[in-house]
């Protein structure tokens, strides 16, 4: 089972390209019941409770005043005619908005009809037009609305050959006489069929049924559809049907998806969520002016463009891998992948044995293929898969027109087949051990090779291949970055893409010249592939453009992005020509261009400008420096939709629109000249213009310029005003500087004669001092004398006298040597004023210190010893040493330090 599962994968096909729409895409509900294109191109939709506008750039949502679901619309010039539960009227589209108008809002049209009255179709007829219900026919014709009942239940009403039919649910099908309803009578089998379209084409009328399939009217008579789809449709309930043309009709069914039957070769295409789809159930059909279709599913929106030049094959499964190249093969497709090699036969793809790995490249030889795999070479007989020889990993294989032999770009070099008949027997070029991507020959004798990684070489070989030189041009002609070297052969021609730069090689000079056409028309492109000797494809800016030369020009073709974007395999992209077809490489798959289908040249463009979320008019007023939103709107959504570019005012550059909408930014102020052109292979044509004002920054306006005016004439005012007052205060300060030297002056007299006192003063205070240093010194000196005095009455005292001599003795001692004590009060006050600043610092340094602590400082200030000290204080000598050792202790002194000097410090 799992061997059969990995030999067999789904069921694949080449199918036309499918854009899905999801409703993040919109941001509306599940279910589309009806789509249809308007005269603008834009394309409406019935989206449950949500009326949906898409024109190719942007979505629009909109919903009806009462909220109900929108099962039906219809457009009629620029009215789209919707219906919904007990509702219908139009929609017409305003100032860039779409706005609403009931035309059965207060007329009491649904009195007496059912709860579950919904107008699930309208169309037009004789200039009316027509709003169906399930039971009542709504007739409008812009005076009045008329209400028809129906015979029986109906399903949907058909305008088939100029009349109305009505299908009814269990009684068949009814045409519309007048205002009454006949049944059609010949059309007797349809009875208890739900009918979900009828239609005529190529002088039949198709009658398709809910669950009995398709039914066709030849003659007269009501018969079968004879086509083997129509057995498959009886179990996949048909939803809707439509002609897209006369021989293509496009089927929606409500379990397997579209199918799309082409009547001419009664082939069958079905496209659904296993190949494309994102939903199986199909609930509408619309055709736009391409023929692609439209599709309303049961959850999404898609477009199929079954009228596009593009097809895609897509292994959605992930198993076939990246496609590195491809060919046809009876009956199918042959693929070499990153996965091994793939037949596609009969829709059903499968591995062929034993070829899993890297595959490169594919070599056709007549019914059989050369194939370079990771693991050798092998070939491919159309049954069998034969590994031939070892060389492994070839890139390219190519058939030398000049030396009867195939040369093969290999991981290991170049390899030789010099018999073609035998590729078993392979050898190399000798000195050259590179691997080799690429190769290209256009004379016998020389090969041109690209290394895979840089460098470009040239071999010359003799008769016999052996290596007589191999020159590694790129680096000979200095040219640097020779990264991923690109070889094309074009018209006999060998040209090189080096550092986006084109060569080619003069055989006269030796060197490589700059090629003046394409080095102008071909510049920045990444990648380059041969097609034929006409036309070749280039990869530039992401985008993949098909060449075609027309005599001595270019035309340059855009294959639009969508097809392959995030797809195309870089650096390995090849282009496999199938008569009329290209078939593309790409992850998952190939895409297909039809060569004879081209691309529609008469393009129309509608473009809108929105400022600030509205429509731009002659009356908007856009201010300055402010962004402003274009819409450019093609008349195409497929592949004929057109490249397109614009130019701004007076740019010389052209810029390329990627989706249709344009941001323009900080716009300067006038009138703005917005042209927009479309690139139709030759030349850009204009097909569009649009110009809008923009309005004068603030400062611009004409009350700024009254402002600046009274400004202006303010300043020379006040300029006038203050050369005034400037000469008046110059005055003023010529003044106040009289002044002011007169000021200084009797200042600097005044200080003269202030210093002149303070000299006197001085000079006071000096003689004082020195009086009172005077008197400190006479008061020393009495109480030195008094200190004697002591000493004399102590001798005295020791002397062996009487007593009455002795005391006579102390009285005349004591009354010489008295000291008043004026003459002590007198002193304390002298010393402490001459030593007023000392006292005062050492009071606050030190506010441990008593007063005699302080006197003591001021006696030893005074450089007097401790016996001097001694009488001044009234203590002993031993009292003084003893008061200076605890004074050391209070001022934190060693015994080393000086209290001396210490004090002159302070």
């Amino acid at each position: 089972m799992l061997c059969l599962f990995s030999n067999f994968l789904f069921a694949q096909e080449e199918l036309p390209f499918v854009e899905n729409f999801t409703k993040s895409d919109y941001n509306g509900d599940n279910q589309n019941w009806n789509v249809a294109q308007g005269n603008d191109n834009a394309m409406y939709f019935a989206n449950n409770h949500y009326f949906l506008r898409y024109n190719g750039v942007k979505w629009e949502k909109y919903t009806l005043p009462n909220k109900t679901i929108i099962r039906s619309i219809f457009i009629d010039g620029d009215r789209i005619y919707c219906g919904s539960y007990k509702e219908f009227g139009y929609w017409k589209r305003l100032d860039g908005k779409m706005r609403y108008y009931s035309l059965s809002r207060d007329k009491n049209l649904f009195k007496g009809t059912s709860d579950n009255e919904e107008i699930w179709k309208v169309f037009k007829y004789k200039n009316n037009i027509y709003f169906q219900s399930f039971n009542e026919l709504y007739i409008y014709n812009e005076q009045q609305t008329e209400k028809i009942s129906f015979p029986s239940q109906i399903s949907y009403c058909y305008l088939v050959n100029g009349e109305i039919y009505a299908a009814s649910v269990r009684n068949g099908v009814y045409v519309m006489k007048g205002n009454t309803f006949v049944k059609k009578d010949s059309w007797k089998g349809l009875e208890f069929n739900v009918i979900h379209n009828i239609e005529s084409n190529q002088g039949k009328i198709y009658v398709f049924t809910k669950n009995n399939g398709v039914f066709v009217e030849e003659n007269g008579n009501l018969i079968l559809w004879k086509h083997p789809l129509n057995d498959i449709l009886k179990s996949q309930v048909i939803v809707t049907a439509k002609f897209v043309d006369d021989h293509t009709l496009a089927i929606g069914s409500g379990l397997q998806g579209l199918y799309i039957c082409n009547l001419k070769d009664n082939s069958v295409k079905n496209i659904n969520r296993q190949n494309a789809l994102k939903n199986n159930a199909i609930l509408s059909i619309g055709i736009d002016r391409e023929n692609d279709l439209w599709l309303g599913l049961d959850n999404g929106i898609c477009h199929v463009e079954i009228n596009s030049p593009i097809s895609v094959f897509s292994d959605n499964s992930g198993l076939l891998g990246s496609v590195y190249s491809l060919s046809t093969i009876p009956g199918g497709y042959l693929f070499v992948t990153n996965h091994g090699v793939f037949t596609c036969k009969d829709q059903k793809l499968q591995v062929i044995p034993n070829s899993k790995g890297q595959v490169w490249d594919i070599y056709k030889n007549g019914n059989q293929f050369i194939i370079g795999h990771n693991d050798g070479t092998f070939t491919y007989d159309g049954t069998a898969l034969k590994k031939v020889n070892t060389v492994n990993g070839g890139w390219k294989f190519l058939n030398s027109d000049f030396d009867n032999a195939y040369f093969q770009g290999n991981y290991s070099g170049i390899a030789v087949y010099s018999d073609r008949n035998d590729l078993t027997k392979a050898r190399f070029l000798s000195g050259l051990t590179k691997p080799i991507r690429n190769i290209a020959q256009n004379k016998p004798g020389e090969i041109w090779a690209a290394d895979n990684y840089r460098s470009l070489y040239r071999i010359l070989y003799d008769k016999n291949f052996n290596t007589k030189k191999i020159e590694n041009i790129s680096a000979l002609n200095g040219i640097a970055n020779d990264y991923g070297v690109k070889i094309f052969s074009y018209k006999n021609e060998i040209l090189f893409l080096i550092d986006n730069s084109w060569y080619s090689y003069n055989s006269i000079t030796d060197k490589l010249e700059k090629d003046p056409i394409f080095e102008k028309v071909f510049n920045k492109i990444s990648d380059i592939i041969p097609i034929d000797d006409n036309s070749f494809m280039v990869v530039k800016s992401g985008l993949l453009y098909l060449i075609q030369q027309e005599g001595n020009h270019f035309l340059w073709h855009l294959i639009p992005q969508k097809y392959y974007d995030g797809k195309l395999i870089i650096e390995n992209t090849k282009v496999y020509k199938a008569g009329n077809s290209l078939l593309i490489n790409l992850d998952d798959g190939f895409m297909g261009f039809q060569l004879n289908k081209t691309k529609k040249q008469q393009q129309e463009i509608n473009i809108e400008g929105f400022y600030q979320g509205k429509l731009i008019t002659s009356d908007t007023k856009i201010k300055y420096n402010q962004s402003v939103d274009i819409n450019l709107i093609p008349n195409f959504y497929g592949y004929n939709r057109p490249e397109l570019f614009y130019k701004l005012n007076a740019s010389e550059n052209y810029i390329r629109v990627k989706s249709g909408h344009l941001s323009l930014n900080n716009l300067e102020s006038g009138t703005q000249n917005l042209a927009v052109y479309y690139n139709n292979g030759r030349s850009l044509i204009n097909i569009g213009t649009y110009e809008f004002h923009v309005g004068n920054p603030w400062y611009f306006s004409i009350w700024m310029i009254l402002v600046y005016v009274l400004a202006i004439a303010g300043s020379f005012f006040l300029y006038y005003k203050w050369n005034q007052v400037r000469y008046s205060e110059k005055l003023k300060l010529h003044e106040e500087e009289l002044k002011h030297q007169k000021k200084i002056l009797e200042i600097e007299l005044k200080a003269e004669n202030e210093l002149n006192v303070q000299e006197y003063e001085k000079h006071i205070l000096e003689l004082e001092i020195q009086t009172k240093s005077s008197e400190v010194a006479g008061k020393s000196l009495s109480i030195a004398k008094q200190s004697e005095m002591i000493d004399n009455i102590q001798t005295i005292l020791d002397s062996e006298q009487d007593i009455d001599k002795l005391k006579n003795e102390v009285k005349k001692a004591i009354r010489v040597n008295a000291v008043n004590k004026h003459e002590w009060e007198t002193f304390e006050s002298n010393l402490n004023q001459i030593n007023n600043e000392f006292i005062t610092k050492l009071s606050k340094m030190y506010p441990v210190l008593t007063q005699k602590d302080i006197k003591l400082c001021v006696y030893l200030r005074m450089n007097m010893s401790s016996k001097e000290i001694a009488p001044l204080m009234n203590i002993s000598f031993r009292g003084v040493e003893l008061h200076r050792y605890r004074l050391r202790k209070k001022l934190n002194l060693t015994q080393e330090e000086s209290l001396s000097k210490f004090m002159l410090t302070l």
